[in-house]
This record gives C-alpha cells, structure tokens and sequence, in this order.
C-alpha cells in the first residue's frame, strides 16, 4: 500500500497552481496563491485553493478509487437535479499513486452554519426526485454498490441498548423509544423493487446552504449506493431536522411509508451513534452527535398516520 505524504502548504500551493495552469485557468507566476486546509485534520486531505476552488489529496488508492467513480456519477447525477454538483476543472496524482482532483467550490456554507428555509425545503425535494430519475442500471454500470435495506428490527434492538445507557448519563429518556414497536418494523418494512440511487451521506456539511436559506448544492458522493431510497430521508432529518426532512421528502412524492421508515432509520442512528461516543469518551464529537440527535427526534404529525398503503412505497 502507498503510503500518503504529508501534505504541505507549499507543496499543494505548486501542486494547485499546476492544476490551474492545465486547466486553463492559470494565475500568473507572480500571483499569490492563498492555499490553506479546509478542516482542521492533522493530515488535511482537502484544501482550499483561493475563492473559487478546492483540492482533494487522495490519502490511498482505495479513496482514490471511490473519487473517480464519484466524477463520473455527478455527470450522470448532474443533468436530474437543480442543485449544483462540484465541477472537475482537473485532475493527476500527487504521490505516487494517489489521485488529486481540483474541484470548484460551491458558494455558501453548511447546513450546520445556515437552516434551510422552506424554499430550501424545495430545493431538497428536487433533489430527491432526482436521484429517483437516475437510471439504476447506469448507476450500477459505473460501479455503484447495490445496497439491500437495513432491518429496522436489529436497529430497535441496538437502539434499546443504546438508550438506556443515555437514560441513565441524562441524556435522552429510554421511555421515548418504547412507541417504536417491533409490529411497527414489520409494518415499515423496505418494500421490493424500491431500489433507487441514494446519495448516503446527507449530512450537514455535505448540504451546501446559503445565508437566504436556500439548498445550494451537495457535496460527497463517493458513498452513493443503489438502495434503500429512506436512508436519503433519514440523512436529512439528521442534517435539517425532521419535520423539514419529510415535507421535503412528501414534496419529492414519497408516502407516509418511506418517510417513516427514514424517521425511524434516523433516529435509532442518532441514539446508537451518541451512545458509543460516550462508551469511548469521544468528547469532541459530543456537540454535534446530540445536535443530530435532537433534529432526528423532532415531532411530526405523520406519526399519527396507522394506515399505510402499498401504493405509500414509492413516487
């Protein structure tokens, strides 16, 4: 296995003016690069170049697998919704190995920095009627997994674990979960023929929102897989709360099944993943981990809904 360099500053300041420069799109030899880490990672793998781009560092092969299938994926994607997708400007290899990819950046910030508005909601209800006009087959023939839907039942079963260990720190009520029965599991069953492709990683900082409230773009779609379209829906009640969640997903044509189905998905997530923070004292993460939380537990009036048809399974 290739072994990933260090990234420094000056390197990927020389290796993004390369970049620029086969582009197109260079800077001048005399012009000031602003080049710095997009997070604070102690090995950054994305870097922000200027304004208007960004640089991914590949840090192996197998990641660097996963951004080649994504730039061919976001050109199929692209056509089908009204967000904006990264654009490759260029790409080339900065280790041995290791591919790098110059990206323009999408203007906004994150759904963690800026709550999506109702239109915003819209906005996410395209996309999600997108992603369910993209042809399966095409998708799989770029090398996207086929995914079989998760069991609601094994995730109750872990989130009843998980809650009474956040009982007993203070940190959610186990009696809140005990609506979630095991004839509800049965009853929001994936059901067949389903499968759509689902971005899988809706999450706050992949959602691109302007300060107007409106869903910019999204970002991270190296982890899409052909799927269970509800785990879309369970991404976003983690990212924008609940309620936003399943008017956006209502709005896409999804019925009360899919929708509940993507509630519940959240959040048995939310408790299981707060929980195995506090058993390995992930301190850091704590903040956001309930913030999720929270969302995901938002009520919503479908809750109350008991009758749900065949024809709720898909738009």
């Amino acid at each position: 296995m290739t072994q990933a360099p260090t990234p420094t500053v000056d390197t990927v300041r020389r290796l993004a003016r390369s970049l620029l420069e086969d582009s197109g799109h260079g800077t001048g030899a005399s012009a000031a690069l602003d080049v710095r880490p997009a997070d604070d990672g102690a090995d950054p793998t994305t870097w922000r170049v200027g304004t208007r781009y960004v640089l991914h560092l590949a840090p192996d092969r197998a990641t660097g697998v996963r951004w080649r299938r994504e730039l061919r994926l976001r050109e199929v994607v692209r056509p089908h919704v009204s967000v904006a997708l990264p654009v490759a400007m260029a790409q080339g290899e900065w280790a041995p190995g290791l591919l790098c990819t110059l990206e323009t950046r999408l203007p906004g910030g994150t759904a963690e920095e800026n709550t999506a508005s109702a239109v915003g909601e819209t906005d996410l209800a395209g996309l999600l009627t997108g992603l369910h006009q993209v042809p399966v087959r095409q998708a799989e023939s770029l090398g996207v997994p086929r995914v079989p839907p998760r069991s609601l039942e094994t995730l109750r079963r872990a989130a009843g674990e998980a809650v009474e260990l956040l009982d007993k720190a203070d940190e959610f009520e186990a009696a809140r979960l005990r609506q979630f029965t095991q004839a509800a599991t049965v009853q929001l069953a994936a059901q067949a023929g389903s499968a759509v492709l689902v971005h899988h990683a809706l999450t706050g900082g992949n959602l691109v929102v302007g300060p107007d409230g409106r869903v910019r773009g999204v970002l991270g779609w190296d982890t899409a897989v052909v799927g269970d379209p509800a785990e879309d829906i369970a991404g976003l009640a983690r990212a924008v709360g609940a309620p936003a969640a399943v008017r956006a997903a209502t709005l896409a044509g999804y019925g009360a099944r899919p929708c509940l189905r993507g509630l519940w998905l959240a959040r048995c997530d939310c408790v299981i993943h707060l929980a195995e923070a506090f058993v390995h004292n992930a301190t850091a993460s704590l903040p956001l981990l309930r913030t999720r939380l929270r969302r995901a537990w938002e009520p919503i009036m479908l809750e109350r809904v008991t009758d749900l048809r065949d024809s709720d399974a898909a738009p």
